[in-house]
């Protein structure tokens, strides 16, 4: 039933795969702080606050106790940021044309927190409506 729910997540972190290993000559560069909301890194918090919400999404309902439901979000936290790390070494040190990123990972592990957020105040939000 859960991989049922988890095929998404796993489809988007392919199609992440597949867009960060495109040669790096088809995006803008960031070369200061002030570059840092360009549309590149909007994109980058875009796809990885959808990759947290989608393995959110796939774990709802999974465990019964508040700590536990705690401690699966901190580790799919702490994967996704995990995952947007790999990406920018592969940019770094595997794929031809790119090149990996501090602000891009900043502005991933920024992503994965809005989806965290945005996913938990949305449920939080169904939780005082149904009560």
């Amino acid at each position: 039933m859960m991989i049922r729910r988890l095929w998404p997540s796993l489809v988007w972190a392919i199609f992440i795969l597949i867009l960060t290993g495109v040669p790096g000559s088809y995006f803008p560069s960031v070369v200061s702080f002030w570059d840092w909301l360009s549309p590149d890194k909007v994109v980058h918090i875009f796809i990885f606050g959808i990759q947290c919400v989608l393995i959110l999404y796939a774990f709802r309902g999974q465990y019964s106790s508040d700590k536990q439901r705690y401690i699966v979000s901190v580790l799919i936290i702490f994967a996704t940021i995990l995952f947007a790390l790999l990406t920018e070494v592969l940019q770094k040190y595997v794929f031809v044309g790119r090149n990996g990123s501090l602000w891009d990972f900043i502005a991933d592990a920024v992503g994965v927190l809005i989806g965290f957020l945005a996913y938990y105040l949305h449920n939080y939000k169904k939780k005082i409506v149904n009560n």
